[in-house]
C-alpha cells in the first residue's frame, strides 16, 4: 500500500478473524493510539507502552477484553492514558481496577482518564489516580473534539448496534508545505528564514509572531517584517487536503446509522471496516446488527473512501476468507486491501508442553 499519510502509521494488529486491534501510530513522536482492545496477548510490552489514547466502539468482550492486558503493561508508568467510549464505560473501567488490590500502589504510577462520549458529543471525563490506587475523581464535561495534538484529531459519531457504538475519525495534522508559485507572485524569497517559520508552525505559535523575510519588489531586494507569520503563511503556503483514517465496526445497516457515517467519514483515505457476513446471510446481520458484503457495498458506494480494509469477518467462515473478497465489489477509485484470515499463532495443546522429569 503507498503512504499516503506524513504523520501516521496505521497497523492492523488482527487477522481478518480476529479481535480487530488499529493501532495508529504518530511517527515524528513514537507514540501510538489504538481503537479497541480486545484479545491482545500477542502485542509486545513495547506496543503497550507506546499508547497515549485508546478508543473503545462499545463493551462487548471482543473490542474490549484487553483493557486489563493494558493496565497490566501501563499501570506503573508515570503517564496518564486517555480512554474513549460510550456512556457506561467509566461503570466499567471502575469495575476492571475494583478486582485488583492495589495496596502496593506508589506515587510514580500513572493514571488513566475516562471519557465518556455522549450521543450529542458531549464528553464527560473522570480520572482514575494510580498513585491513589485509582480512586475516581470527576473532572466534568466538555464539548469539542475527542482527542488532538499537533499530529492528529479524533472525533466520532454514535452509532446503533442494539447499544450505541461509536465510530472515530483521525484526521492528520496540517503540515507545513510552501507553494512555489504562490510564494513568486508575492515576491517573497526562499531563505533561512523559512527554518524559522517552521519551527513557529511546529509550536503552534505563527498566529500573531512577527517574522523578518525578503521580499522582491520593484526589481529590488528588501527585508520586511510581517508582525503575523500566520498571514503571511496564509498568502504563501500550499494547500493540501490531511489524510484521515476511520474506524467503523458492530453497527446495523440504517439510513441513520449511515447518515451518520457519512457526516463523519465520507472522502476518508483509509476506511477499516466491519464485514461480518456473506450476502447469503443478510437476514443474520440484520438480526444481530452487523453488516453483510452487500451493504458493506453500498457503504463504499456512499463513503467513497481511497482505500478499505475490510474485518471482523465473522468465525462461522473460519474455513476461508475467499468467499468475503469474492462479494466485495468496490467503487471505480476504491483500493481494497487484504490482512490474513488469521494474525493470532494457534493456542498451545497440551502435547506440547514440556513434561518435568520424572525421578
Amino acid at each position: 500500500m503507498p503512504k499516503p499519510f506524513r504523520y501516521l502509521e496505521p497497523t492492523f494488529f488482527a487477522g481478518l478473524f480476529d479481535d480487530p486491534l488499529l493501532l495508529v501510530r504518530v511517527r515524528p513522536t513514537g507514540r501510538a493510539i489504538l481503537f479497541d482492545c480486545g484479545k491482545m496477548h500477542h502485542l509486545a510490552k513495547r506496543v503497550y507502552t507506546s499508547i497515549d489514547a485508546i478508543f473503545i466502539s462499545h463493551a462487548h468482550m471482543d473490542h474490549f477484553m484487553g483493557m486489563d492486558s493494558v493496565i497490566r503493561h501501563s499501570h506503573a508508568s508515570p503517564r496518564t492514558i486517555d480512554v474513549f467510549g460510550p456512556p457506561g464505560l467509566s461503570r466499567r473501567m471502575a469495575s476492571k481496577f475494583a478486582c485488583y488490590d492495589w495496596n502496593l500502589a506508589d506515587t510514580f504510577w500513572g493514571n488513566f482518564r475516562v471519557n465518556e462520549v455522549g450521543a450529542s458529543g458531549r464528553v464527560a471525563s473522570t480520572l482514575y489516580s494510580g498513585p491513589e490506587a485509582f480512586l475516581a475523581t470527576p473532572e466534568g464535561e466538555r464539548n469539542g473534539v475527542l482527542y488532538c495534538n499537533r499530529h492528529l484529531t479524533v472525533t466520532g459519531t454514535h452509532c446503533e448496534h442494539h447499544i450505541p457504538v461509536v465510530a472515530y475519525r483521525v484526521d492528520e495534522g496540517a503540515a507545513f508545505l510552501l507553494d512555489d508559485e504562490r510564494m513568486a507572485a508575492a515576491g517573497v524569497k526562499k531563505g533561512a528564514w523559512l527554518k524559522e517559520m517552521e519551527r513557529l508552525f511546529r509550536d503552534g505559535v505563527l498566529e500573531g509572531s512577527p517574522v523578518r523575510y525578503p521580499c522582491e519588489s520593484g526589481g529590488s531586494l528588501e527585508e520586511r517584517v510581517e508582525p503575523d507569520a500566520g498571514l503571511l503563511y496564509q498568502r504563501i503556503r500550499k494547500f493540501e487536503e490531511p489524510a484521515s483514517i476511520g474506524y467503523v465496526t458492530d453497527i446495523g445497516y440504517s439510513e441513520e446509522n449511515v447518515a451518520k457515517l457519512a457526516g463523519l467519514l465520507e472522502g476518508v483515505t483509509l476506511l477499516v471496516c466491519e464485514c461480518a457476513f456473506l450476502a447469503s446471510e443478510s437476514k443474520k446481520a440484520r438480526v444481530s446488527r452487523h453488516l453483510c458484503t452487500t451493504q458493506f457495498n453500498m457503504l463504499l458506494e456512499r463513503l467513497r473512501p481511497r482505500y478499505v480494509l475490510p474485518m471482523h469477518f465473522s468465525k462461522t467462515y473460519q474455513r476461508g476468507s475467499g468467499p468475503l473478497y469474492a462479494e466485495i465489489e468496490p467503487p471505480s477509485g476504491v483500493t481494497v486491501l487484504k490482512v490474513p484470515d488469521r494474525l493470532t499463532p494457534r493456542p498451545i495443546m497440551e502435547s506440547e508442553v514440556p513434561r518435568p522429569v520424572e525421578i
